[in-house]
């Protein structure tokens, strides 16, 4: 119970949504309580804490702050794994993202609840039970650097691919989509615009490559802003600066399209772009009116391959 409570103490950080602003959440979010410093500083206090709780245990406060530096270390560990990634190292501004597992896998996850779950049925000096706890670390964690495998060869077949097509690229950037690691996307960036197309490892037909301007000369007075700057340093890059119906738009590119039934797709993380007297602010586009039979419908018709 105590280790579940600590694992979720790093995205508390979500609160920072009701205390700040937009642009300064975004920032904050697996910053400081994803890092190592938080857990070191964090950990003794909630063992002394927990200690006083438990003092008919008799345990000490050292035992119940190892527990607690764990948990809350090995959060931030797997977020790294993650597209958005941790700073891990805070206060250094390096933010640590693998892009090699979507938040949600239940390949990950389901094998690692369920052998938790048995090992609530037997004792604590149960062989059986430290068995099923060494299975559910070693399964889990080997599925984790498995991700890092297929990573490596899903670059190497968009880099085919763009040989293939004769693209010339400057950079590349890959992750799985939704809930699973067969069906990845890719943003691959040219001198003018940027490509985004998706594999899967069920597909027989090339890879096809949608093409979105830059807009960098079209937006380079919104890029002036000082608060736009923040937002460019959040995506490293990766963003697109569009102007619709005298709207100023910001799309950080990192987490791909969301499909819609009946339009365009749109960026998963777009925000539209405030000018208060010379000072820009940014609200996040709602992503509401989503179907989601529909989306998870498309998710799967595309890791069937094409």
């Amino acid at each position: 119970m105590y280790g579940a409570i600590a694992g979720t103490i790093p995205d508390l950080d979500v609160l920072c949504n009701y205390f700040t602003d937009t642009i300064t959440a975004i920032e904050w979010h697996r910053g400081f309580s994803h890092s190592i410093v938080f857990s070191v500083l964090l950990a003794p206090l909630l063992g002394v804490l927990v200690n006083r709780i438990e003092r008919k245990l008799n345990l000490g406060w050292r035992p119940w702050a190892i527990l607690f530096f764990w948990c809350l270390f090995t959060h931030p560990l797997l977020d790294a794994f993650t597209t958005w990634g941790t700073q891990l190292f805070w206060p250094l501004k390096t933010r640590l993202a693998y892009n090699s597992i979507f938040v949600i896998d239940p390949l990950y996850t389901l094998p690692f609840l369920i052998l938790t779950i048995l090992v609530l049925f037997y004792k604590r000096d149960s062989k059986i039970r430290r068995r099923l706890n060494i299975a559910g670390l070693t399964i889990s964690t080997t599925y984790l650097l498995l991700t890092l495998v297929l990573k490596g060869v899903v670059n190497q077949r968009f880099e085919q691919a763009l040989n293939a097509q004769n693209i010339r690229y400057a950079n590349i950037s890959t992750r799985p989509a939704p809930m699973n690691t067969v069906l990845w996307n890719a943003n691959i960036e040219t001198p003018d615009s940027y490509l985004i197309a998706d594999y899967s490892f069920l597909d027989t037909a090339p890879i096809l490559f949608t093409e979105y301007p830059k807009n960098r000369k079209a937006s380079a007075q919104m890029m002036a802003f000082p608060n736009v700057q923040r937002l460019m340093a959040i995506t490293e890059g990766w963003f697109i600066l569009e102007q619709k119906n005298g709207q100023w738009y910001f799309y950080d590119l990192r987490f791909g399209l969301i499909p819609r039934k009946d339009a365009e797709p749109f960026f998963a993380f777009s925000y539209r772009l405030h000018n208060e007297n010379g000072h820009i602010t940014a609200e996040e586009v709602p992503k509401t009116g989503g179907d989601a039979q529909y989306l998870f419908h498309e998710l799967w018709q595309r890791i069937k391959g094409r």
